[in-house]
């Protein structure tokens, strides 16, 4: 069992994906005391490659983080692998307590929360199949492996239009399924005017042939075939430990940050996709920094109050020296 004091930390971070990484490398390289817990159920494990990270452009995300753990604990950073349960504040004095899933309570100065997100999908056969491979979800991340393809957006969600009027620019052979999505005439407009085709009617599955898709399968039987499908997953955070620490939301339903990543809790941090569902990799790990500088500094505020308060007390204490007194001749 380890010591009280070994299980203190000057900062806990939860969720060890590229934003949690890269809060603790600059952390440790503050020497400060660091722990990353982390379940290791990475959003983008589906993927084999990620785009858009300069350097690191088409690298397996799993070998990211692999360079990323060997970087971190090269600066004293411990890694725990475990789910975190529960986050709550410490009874009586400042700091957090970090219950892990079986295993020790940590204790923590500050908190660093980088959870994630989880994709909700259509409930389709072959959408979990193809989820990362051929079904995808990010131009960005995507559109360019697949440009000049005859490519296809599946309409499960409001997002689903806008998807499609920006792949146009990857793909001129470009369809829209609405499946069940009521379009607008504006929208029906905009769409022709991209020269986006719209085919109606339910989709009843994506049709695979061996392990690559093959199409579009409508209810009536009809098969459209297709390279690649997008599909805009609604989003969903994993941020009940940050709720139920007391932190805010947004009218979106996300956590509510300031520029650094400090929640409405002081001493708690968001980073990553938890909340900001846009962030990819590259911004993923940037808010990490971003997050570790301010954490630091405010550490580094609170020891400068302790240190004055110390200094006072300490002069307040120590006996005062009397004057000689000296007598006249």
């Amino acid at each position: 069992m380890k010591s009280d004091d070994e299980s203190r930390y000057d900062v806990v971070i939860v969720g060890g994906g590229a934003a949690g990484l890269s809060a603790a490398l600059v952390l440790g390289r503050a020497r400060r005391k660091v722990a990353v817990a982390d379940a290791g159920r990475p959003r983008n494990a589906p993927a084999e490659h990620m785009q858009g990270f300069l350097s690191r452009d088409g690298m397996n995300p799993g070998h990211l983080l692999e360079a990323g753990r060997a970087e971190v604990t090269g600066y004293g950073v411990r890694l725990i692998e475990g789910r975190v349960d529960r986050l709550e504040a410490q009874a009586g004095e400042p700091g957090y307590q970090v219950h892990l899933s079986g295993g020790p309570v940590l204790r923590a100065r500050r908190l660093v929360v980088s959870t994630g997100l989880r994709d909700e999908l259509p409930d389709l056969p072959g959408v979990r199949e193809r989820w990362g491979k051929d079904l995808l979800h990010c131009p960005y991340c995507h559109g360019y492996e697949v440009c000049d393809e005859p490519l296809g957006v599946l309409g499960a969600t409001q997002g689903a239009v806008q998807q499609a009027l920006m792949l146009r620019q990857w793909s001129s052979d470009l369809v829209l399924f609405p499946h069940r999505l009521e379009l607008s005439d504006d929208e029906r407009e905009q769409l022709a005017a991209r020269d986006v085709r719209i085919v109606e009617g339910e989709v009843k599955r994506l049709a695979v042939d061996g392990d690559r898709l093959r199409g579009v399968e409508l209810a009536d039987g009809t098969v459209v075939p297709r390279a690649a499908v997008f599909v805009f997953p609604r989003m969903v955070p994993h941020d009940d430990l940050l709720t139920g620490l007391g932190c805010e939301r947004d009218a979106s339903g996300w956590v509510t940050t300031d520029r650094s990543g400090l929640t409405s809790v002081p001493g708690v941090w968001a980073v990553g996709n938890v909340a900001d569902p846009r962030a990819q990799v590259i911004s993923a790990a940037g808010m990490g920094a971003a997050a570790a500088f301010a954490v630091n500094h405010d550490l580094v505020d609170e020891e400068t109050r302790q240190a004055v308060e110390a200094r006072r007390a300490a002069t307040a204490k120590a006996p005062r020296k009397q004057r000689p007194v000296l007598n006249g001749g």
